[in-house]
């Protein structure tokens, strides 16, 4: 009987743990970006740093709102933009959310380095809404300014792709690498786009598409 007993406990103990354990890993989500033409970008996203950031998208993409928009703005070296229903950089949905980041009050440990996905906004520290941005190349100097809430797990050769792509046909793209500054920050060869065009993608017909974002609790496969 106590052979039995421990044994049953055993099994118990097994089982507990194993739910424990899917449990931990249920607790990751997970976005699918798909770009027409290009693929998938599995983005895993960070509620621990920006909570109220994940929940916002989590619900925008739930509710289909992201299906069918462009990327509007590419940078190559920088980063690649998208999200705004007006397709210019000037929507974005019917709210805006708490920006949480540093600056604002709020700790994100979270870097703006290469596969960091972050939220677009105005100078309004509380304007970001819809519209969000992945880096391909560290961008530090955003820390502490911009709320980032993810990374790319799977797809970072989808956005370098998009980048070498679509960056040739942005407004002022031939200026690109000939300027630059010497900041807090390090040499910064971007500025440039501050004032030029900021890499707005001339033609509405050469915005990469977003098929639709998709949330997920695993990775496919």
């Amino acid at each position: 009987m106590k052979k039995f007993t421990a044994l049953f406990l055993s099994v118990v103990l097994l089982l507990s743990l194993t739910f424990s354990l899917a449990s931990c890993e249920s607790d990751k989500t997970y976005a699918e970006i798909n770009v027409r033409g290009y693929g998938c970008i599995y983005v895993e996203l960070d509620r621990d740093n920006a909570p109220k950031t994940v929940d916002n998208f989590v619900s925008l993409a739930n509710s289909g709102f992201y299906d069918g928009l462009t990327l509007h703005r590419i940078i190559k070296d920088f980063m690649i933009q998208g999200g705004d229903p007006k397709g210019d950089g000037s929507g974005g949905s019917d709210k805006e959310i708490f920006g949480e980041f540093s600056s604002n009050g709020h700790e994100n440990d979270l870097s703006h380095k290469r596969g960091v996905i972050s939220m677009a906004r105005s100078e309004d520290p509380n304007s970001a809404s819809s519209q969000f941005f992945i880096c391909n190349a560290d961008s530090t100097h955003l820390d502490g300014n911009y709320a980032a809430f993810g990374k790319v797990v799977v797809g970072m050769e989808i956005v370098d792709a998009i980048t070498e792509d679509v960056f040739p046909k942005t407004a002022y793209a031939d200026y690109y690498g000939n300027y630059e500054i010497d900041s807090t920050y390090g040499t910064y060869k971007h500025v440039v786009w501050q004032y030029l065009g900021n890499g707005t993608v001339l033609k509405n017909e050469d915005k990469p598409v977003i098929e639709s974002i998709r949330i997920l609790s695993e990775l496919p496969g």
